[in-house]
């Protein structure tokens, strides 16, 4: 599985609790400060892994790379999570587009951002150095949404600290992490063949029978 750092640690949680044998090789989450990078990231780990004849999947949504992530995986023949972002894997992608409808200006957070916050976004994009530039990067948002998939006191209110850096609402929107398991079986599935074959009986393989394969 290559995965973005982002969601690295959760999809070792699912696996390890479903039994799914599976190697997680994360790519840096900061890719996504470049996104015009991960498609080349992702095709260089994807080349590889297969280069050594191992199963491979893809833990990245489109995440930016308009379409040039959907490019290598259908070159290399592997898949990927479905959706925009990974915003659309946590809450669905109906519910993430019912919140920018309701208020275009939504600046989203989720309990990965939280906690990367003053590396990934205050560091990354220099306001540590430079905070006057502050309202140039957040001067059109109108509210944080934090899609909570662990809510917890220390991350709500560290998301609560973060909303008033911006000078900015909070909203909460607890979706657990059911939304990335289902995500993650459906993305083993659509990978489970063997020799690049559907089981004999063309069912997929079920969990046991695709760790045993890997």
């Amino acid at each position: 599985m290559i995965a973005c750092g982002a969601l690295g640690s959760s999809i070792r949680e699912i696996a390890r609790r479903r039994g799914w044998h599976i190697e997680v090789h994360n790519l840096s989450a900061l890719l996504h400060d470049r996104p015009s990078r991960i498609a080349p990231a992702v095709e260089s780990m994807v080349a590889k892994e297969l280069a050594q004849g191992k199963r491979v999947a893809v833990a990245y949504a489109d995440c930016g790379t308009y379409g040039a992530l959907d490019e290598v995986c259908e070159r290399l023949g592997v898949q990927r999570l479905s959706g925009l972002h990974c915003y659309d894997v946590f809450a669905g992608a109906d519910k993430i587009e019912e919140i920018f409808s309701d208020e275009p200006g939504t600046y989203l957070l989720t309990d990965f951002l939280i906690q990367s916050f003053r590396k990934t976004v205050i560091s990354e994009l220099g306001l540590d150095r430079y905070p006057e530039l502050l309202g140039d990067y957040f001067g059109h948002y109108r509210r944080v949404v934090w899609i909570a998939q662990r809510p917890s006191p220390k991350l709500a209110d560290e998301a609560q600290s973060i909303a008033a850096m911006l000078g900015l609402p909070l909203v909460t929107i607890p979706t657990g992490g059911h939304g990335l398991e289902l995500a993650l079986e459906s993305l083993i599935e659509n990978s489970a063949v063997i020799g690049g074959k559907m089981r004999s009986d063309g069912d997929l393989l079920g969990e046991g029978e695709f760790a045993h394969a890997l």
